[in-house]
């Protein structure tokens, strides 16, 4: 009767000179260290694929059983957590970092928070029990300026690669890719002070988020720059993220006088032009309105939005090949990679009526 030459990989094979572990004949074949054997044989995260695959070929060349939960060809999982999908920009976002991902044979495990379900903590928790290869964090808690970052310093510390898109913190030594609110809202009032008007309204979401904050002050410069406003406190409003934000939004800056609206998101856009006309306001004539992100389905509203287009599948591609090349090992700049979006100009914007305030 023939027997398997294979050795369970928990087994010490024969010892060529009486003291080479296990380990150690692995990690001379791959080329590693015995840590990265280990981390490799455990399952563990932040791990190159590409050295993972040696650790393996060389178990199989030793003539060693794979761990049962090795034994199959596993995928690479990449861990994807976004906000949520009401909003359209984050489906369009996954939906792109999905599409970037599978063409590198890596698979996306997207994690959605919501009020009611799991939270970003709780996902984190369970992608590094899969041993995902690097999470992808899409304006997440670290956008939040209140937020303790140890959480995202102990993953880092652990060797698990991550990457952010929009929300630079200084702090956390991780690539972030963001889109340029300064500059978006630079082109915003530019084109509506073009359109002759001056009582131009911001509505954003709350002042403790970095991409808020750094809009607050893009949209003070600009006003500033194109029409000499220092003071414009009372043209700024801190709301939510949503059509009801924006609409209470407008309901506020309209009262005020404003006879056009920047708005922080594509759906905040849209509340805003429900509630002008819930005042007796037509959209443009009235008021003007432009949104951001240029979501989905947006040029074809009524009317078609105005908005500042962020560079999603550019943003997307930069986050995968930041990730990625941390996985293979490769050095990443621990900084912020900015990308400058484009104004898109639909019949959401027109002259300021005549009644617009001048001066």
């Amino acid at each position: 009767m023939t027997t398997s030459s294979r050795r369970p990989v928990g087994a010490r094979p024969p010892a060529r000179d009486g003291r080479t572990s296990r380990l150690a004949e692995i990690a001379h074949h791959a080329g590693v260290s015995e840590s990265t054997v280990s981390r490799v044989l455990n399952g563990r995260a932040g791990v190159a694929s590409a050295t993972r695959e040696a650790v393996l070929t060389a178990v199989d060349v030793l003539g060693y059983d794979r761990p049962s939960r090795l034994q199959s060809h596993a995928v690479s999982l990449v861990g994807l957590i976004i906000p949520e999908l009401v909003n359209p920009i984050f489906p369009t976002f996954a939906q792109s970092i999905e599409s970037a991902l599978a063409r590198r044979g890596f698979t996306p495990v997207l994690c959605t928070q919501t009020d009611d379900g799991l939270h970003e903590d709780d996902y984190v928790e369970m992608l590094t029990e899969r041993g995902v290869a690097g999470i992808i964090y899409i304006s997440g808690r670290h956008a939040d300026t209140s937020t303790d970052l140890a959480r995202y310093h102990r993953l880092i510390e652990r060797g698990l690669p991550i990457v952010f898109v929009n929300g630079w913190r200084d702090e956390v030594a991780a690539p972030f890719i963001s889109d340029d609110d300064v500059a978006a809202m630079d082109l915003a009032v530019n084109h509506l002070v073009e359109l002759g008007h001056r009582r131009i309204g911001l509505a954003v979401g709350s002042d403790r988020y970095v991409p808020v904050i750094r809009k607050m002050a893009g949209f003070r410069a600009a006003m500033e720059r194109y029409t000499g406003r220092v003071e414009v406190d009372d043209l700024i409003v801190n709301t939510v993220y949503s059509v009801e934000g924006g609409a209470s939004a407008a309901n506020a800056l309209i009262e005020r006088g404003a006879t056009a609206i920047v708005s922080g998101s594509d759906l905040m856009a849209l509340g805003a032009i429900r509630q002008a006309r819930a005042m007796g306001r037509s959209v443009p004539e009235d008021l003007s309105v432009v949104g951001y992100d240029d979501s989905a389905l947006i040029a074809f509203t009524d009317p078609p939005l105005t908005t500042v287009r962020q560079r999603v599948t550019d943003m997307s591609e930069a986050a995968v090949r930041a990730l990625l090349d941390e996985v293979a090992g490769n050095p990443v700049p621990h900084a912020e990679l900015i990308f400058t979006p484009e104004l898109v100009v639909r019949r959401s914007t027109a002259r300021a009526p005549d009644r617009s305030g001048r001066g």
